[in-house]
C-alpha cells in the first residue's frame, strides 16, 4: 500500500506537470526558456519578501512574479536590448535581491534549499487543492487563448493585423507562468521549475508532428517524469525534484537519439 505522503506527492507532482508541459511547449516554441528561469528567480524574491513581511501568503510570491513579468513587458519597447539581454538583467537581479533579503535573516538561511530544489514530500492535502486549483484554472485560461498564442507564435506582426491583441495575450500567457511558477515552487524548487517546464515539452517535440499533439505529449511526458522520479527517489533515496528533472532528460535523449528524424 502506497505512503500518504507518497501520494499526495504524486498528485501534486502530476497536476503540475499536466499544464508545465503545455505551457513550456510556447517556451520552446518562441525561444523563451530564459523567461522560465526569471520567472523562478523572482519567486525566490517573492519569498524573501514574504518573510520580511512576516508573511506565508502566497499572493506575496504571485504578485512578485506577475509584476517582473509585466516589468519584462514594459522594457520590451526599447529596442536596443534584445529580449535575452532584458531576461538576463531581471533574472540576476530578482535572484540577488531575494538572496540579499535571505541573507540578513539568520533563522532562515537553514531552509534554503526547501526554497531551491523544492520538498514535494512535504505536499499536504491544502496543496494538493490549491495546486488542482491553479492547474484547472491555467488550463481553463490556456485553452481560451490557444489560437491568439499560437497564432503569435508563428507571426507576431501577422497575427496583430489579423486583429489580435498582442500585448493583452502576451500578458495572459506570462501571468499564467507566474502562477504556476509560484504554486510549484513547493513541488519543484525554484531550480528546477523551468526544467519541468522546458524539457518534457523538447522531448514532446520530437515525436510529435503538430501543435496540438506536442501539447498532449509534453504533458504525458511530464507526468511520466514525475512518477518515474518520484520511483526513483524511494527506491534509491535520492533528492525527488532533481530524480524527476533526470527522468524527464532521459525521455528527452531517447527522443532524440533513439526516434529517426522527420524530414
Amino acid at each position: 500500500m502506497i505512503d500518504a505522503f507518497i501520494l499526495n506527492a504524486l498528485i501534486g507532482g502530476v497536476l503540475v506537470a499536466a499544464i508545465a508541459g503545455p505551457l513550456g511547449c510556447f517556451m520552446v516554441w518562441r525561444k523563451m526558456a530564459y523567461f522560465g528561469d526569471t520567472i523562478s528567480h523572482s519567486a525566490l524574491m517573492g519569498v524573501a519578501l514574504g518573510i520580511a513581511f512576516d508573511s506565508e501568503n502566497p499572493i506575496i510570491m504571485i504578485a512578485t512574479c506577475a509584476s517582473i513579468a509585466m516589468f519584462l513587458l514594459f522594457l520590451q519597447r526599447d529596442k536596443r536590448f534584445s529580449s535575452d539581454t532584458l531576461l538576463g538583467i531581471l533574472a540576476h537581479s530578482a535572484l540577488s535581491i531575494g538572496m540579499i533579503v535571505i541573507s540578513m535573516m539568520d533563522h532562515f538561511r537553514q531552509d534554503m534549499m526547501y526554497y531551491l530544489v523544492g520538498n514535494i514530500l512535504a505536499i499536504g492535502l491544502d496543496d494538493i487543492y490549491t495546486i488542482g486549483a491553479v492547474t484547472t484554472i491555467s488550463a481553463l485560461c490556456l485553452a481560451f487563448i490557444w489560437r491568439p498564442l499560437l497564432s503569435l507564435t508563428v507571426h507576431e506582426d501577422l497575427a496583430q493585423i489579423e486583429g489580435i491583441n498582442v500585448s493583452i495575450v502576451k500578458i495572459a500567457y506570462m501571468l499564467l507562468i507566474a502562477f504556476l511558477v509560484a504554486v510549484a515552487l513547493k513541488v519543484i524548487g525554484v531550480l528546477l521549475i523551468t526544467a519541468l517546464m522546458i524539457i518534457p515539452a523538447a522531448a514532446a517535440r520530437t515525436i510529435s508532428n503538430t501543435p496540438l499533439q506536442m501539447i498532449i505529449m509534453s504533458s504525458i511526458a511530464g507526468i511520466f517524469s514525475v512518477l518515474a522520479g518520484i520511483g526513483a527517489s524511494s527506491q534509491w533515496d535520492v533528492p525527488t525534484g532533481p530524480a524527476i528533472v533526470l527522468s524527464a532528460t532521459v525521455l528527452f535523449l531517447c527522443g532524440r537519439f533513439l526516434i529517426p528524424r522527420r524530414a
